[in-house]
């Protein structure tokens, strides 16, 4: 079974060592995303946008693995703030309301850095 690797192109992935994605036969493992714009590498400030962001992050690692988030089958949210709650769950439904993996969310006192306010882990299986 060939193990593929999918990089964002954050030179971060090397010095931390890890991948914004691993592929492995049918199954898709991506990595802790965070809500930097995919775009301008900025973090803001609001939780939603973070949100929206750490999918479009995701949206492009599982593209380029051959997948999507139709083949989500496991979610993993972390948010550090119970207060955020609400907020990350209305945009995680715009994205997965009708895909429905099994899914988590834990209320973490922080993240790696201060600005972060979410951060999702999805698993997906491409459908055959």
């Amino acid at each position: 079974m060939t193990r593929r690797l999918i990089s964002s192109g954050s030179d971060f992935e090397k010095i931390a060592g890890y991948s914004r994605a691993v592929v492995q036969g049918d199954w898709v493992f991506v990595a802790g995303t965070t809500g930097y714009d995919p775009v301008t590498k900025q973090m803001p400030d609001n939780v939603i946008d973070q949100t929206r962001n750490c999918f479009a992050t995701i949206n492009k690692a599982l593209g380029e693995a051959g997948s999507s988030l139709k083949d989500a089958v496991r979610v993993q949210y972390f948010v550090t703030s119970r207060e955020d709650a609400e907020a990350v769950f209305g945009v995680c439904g715009e994205f997965l309301g009708d895909i429905r993996p099994a899914a988590g969310i834990y209320i973490v006192s922080g993240l790696y850095r201060a600005e972060m306010k979410v951060e999702i882990e999805l698993t997906a299986k491409k459908q055959a």
